[in-house]
């Protein structure tokens, strides 16, 4: 194969996000089946949630005021009133000196600004005792602290997580406008490729299992495959079968066809394609440096390896990065699973293994974990976090700056 010039890998990225466009075809779908889809617009909350005040814990709605001073040696001493029952207004309300028993999730009364956990007081025939204080607004989640009315919740081109779909149904949303799900055709190329299905292998002869890996990552992603068969080391059926493929796809996938020899005719089919054509042609990368990346009248066209291992590493580095850019997805590369330096200071209880949300950004060639700090029952501490941070349980917490292992959400 005569290389063109090798693309760095970060050339390359550079490269998928200046040449491959988004699609535009969108359909609106039902909120429990858009799954994995990229919005096509943003959605913008159309009220508070919540829609009230309510208690993130099992208490006693109370006047603040009214514990300052209390201690498991001293404790105050209220009165209990009443009740709230959930999904229903409160009828009673909170005064001077009194108290009344709410649920998680409960609206809370009039006159109160906090709850105090049941768990530092103690029912004593209708006389509260309690042994801790509480500051205002402890407990409580405010009308609208989670999203308020009139702001953008999600952008355009976001993916919509569990966590997102969470947050729509929270809206009262039940369908979105999302891009429609991409199709992108695999070919084989080799006079040695055989079915996978072959049961008995013929000298020099190779199974096709480079469809079912590269099929089987292009699914994880939501995308669907169509399968063109295996096509034999000649330039005019490769072209022929490659056409009839690309006309019915969003984008195609050439495996087996890329290596140094007399029987490459990749480039040429890919050219042959539409323009503007090849934009890179061998990356510098091991495995996986004859690759080819080509766009072909507004579709992306993959020339993978036919080397398996080097087949499924260049499409889950690259393919995966083209199939997202092209879904419409707004990209931000982060691996997987990654140290990361710590923002702040983290205090743990030894005995107890804590998971932080966190937001990652990178500074100075470094990973930076910033915990997502909120409220229990806040949904959008869910929508905005990357990943999250394990503090295991014998250790009484985390250090700023200190390294710190991340599970990257997707």
């Amino acid at each position: 194969m005569q290389f063109f010039k090798v693309k760095t890998v970060e050339e390359t990225f550079s490269l998928i996000e200046e040449n491959i466009p988004a699609i535009e075809q969108t359909e609106v779908r039902e909120l429990a089946e858009a799954l994995h889809y990229i919005l096509a617009e943003p959605v913008i909350a159309k009220e508070n949630v919540p829609s009230f005040d309510r208690s993130t814990v099992d208490g006693y709605a109370v006047r603040a005021k009214d514990t300052y001073g209390s201690s498991e040696s001293m404790p105050g001493f209220l009165t209990l009133v009443g009740e709230v029952k959930m999904g229903e207004v409160p009828t009673v309300s909170v005064s001077n000196g009194k108290a009344v028993y709410i649920p998680t999730g409960g609206m809370l009364p009039r006159g109160s600004d906090s709850v105090i956990m049941i768990e530092h007081c103690e029912d004593v025939d209708g006389l509260l005792n309690t042994y801790k204080q509480n500051a205002p607004a402890e407990n409580v989640i405010r009308t609208g602290e989670d999203i308020k009315e009139g702001e953008i919740l999600l952008n355009k081109g976001t993916k919509l997580r569990p966590q997102e779909l969470g947050a729509l149904a929270s809206l009262g949303i039940t369908h979105v406008t999302v891009f429609r799900k991409l199709k992108v055709g695999y070919l084989s190329s080799g006079d040695e490729i055989v079915p996978y299905q072959t049961e008995t292998l013929s000298a020099g002869q190779i199974r096709d299992i480079n469809y079912l890996t590269i099929a089987g990552l292009a699914n994880e992603w939501n995308v669907d495959v169509v399968y063109g068969g295996i096509v034999k080391d000649d330039f005019d059926e490769f072209k022929q079968k490659a056409r009839e493929l690309y006309d019915q796809v969003d984008g195609l996938i050439l495996s087996g066809g890329s290596s140094v020899g007399a029987k490459d005719y990749t480039t040429d089919v890919i050219q042959s394609l539409g323009d503007p054509g090849v934009f890179v042609h061998g990356i510098s990368i091991k495995p996986g440096k004859p690759t080819i990346l080509a766009l072909a009248n507004g579709k992306p066209v993959i020339g993978l390896p036919g080397h398996p291992a080097s087949a499924m590493i260049i499409f889950q580095l690259f393919g995966q990065r083209i199939l997202r850019k092209l879904k419409g997805e707004e990209i931000e590369h982060k691996p997987e699973r990654i140290f990361a330096r710590m923002t702040k200071n983290i205090p743990s209880s030894p005995g107890r293994s804590d998971y932080i949300r966190v937001r990652l950004f990178e500074k100075d060639s470094e990973w930076w974990a910033e915990p997502i700090i909120g409220k229990s029952g806040l949904i959008t501490t869910l929508v905005k976090s990357d990943g999250i941070v394990e503090i295991t349980s014998e250790k009484e917490g985390v250090l700023q700056g200190e390294y710190v292992p991340v599970f990257v959400s997707r």
